[in-house]
C-alpha cells in the first residue's frame, strides 16, 4: 500500500511541477490527475497496484472536507458587511447554473430525438 500512494504522491507532485514550470493557470492537483488518467490509460496494469490506496482514500474523503470547513468558519467574518454582494452572487450563480444546465440537456435532448 505504501508503494501505491508514493504513486499517486508522485503524480500530484509531478503536477504540481509542470503547474508551477510552465505556469498553467490549473491546480497542480488537477494536473497530476490528469497526468494519472494519462498513465492509466497508456499502461492498464498500473490500476491493480493503486487502487486499493484510491479506495482507502476515498473512504476517508469526508476528513480532507475539515480544513475547508474549518477556513470558511474562520473567515466568514470578513463578509459580515458584505451581505448584500454575497447573497447576489449566490442567487446569480444559482441562475446561471440553472440555465445552462437547461441549454446542455435541450441540446442533449435534441440529438436522442433524432
Amino acid at each position: 500500500m505504501l508503494a501505491a500512494f508514493t504513486i499517486l504522491l508522485l503524480f500530484q507532485c509531478l503536477g504540481e511541477g509542470i503547474v508551477f514550470l510552465f505556469q498553467l493557470p490549473i491546480p497542480g492537483p488537477v494536473a497530476g490527475m490528469l497526468l494519472l488518467m494519462a498513465a492509466l490509460a497508456a499502461w492498464p496494469p498500473l490500476q491493480d497496484r493503486i487502487e486499493g490506496a484510491a479506495n482507502a482514500l476515498l473512504s476517508h474523503l469526508s476528513l480532507l472536507f475539515v480544513p475547508a470547513g474549518v477556513g470558511i468558519v474562520a473567515t466568514a467574518a470578513r463578509g459580515s458587511g458584505h451581505w448584500l454582494a454575497i447573497l447576489a452572487s449566490l442567487a446569480a450563480s444559482t441562475v446561471l447554473t440553472l440555465a445552462i444546465t437547461a441549454l446542455l440537456l435541450r441540446g442533449l435532448g435534441k440529438d436522442s430525438d433524432a
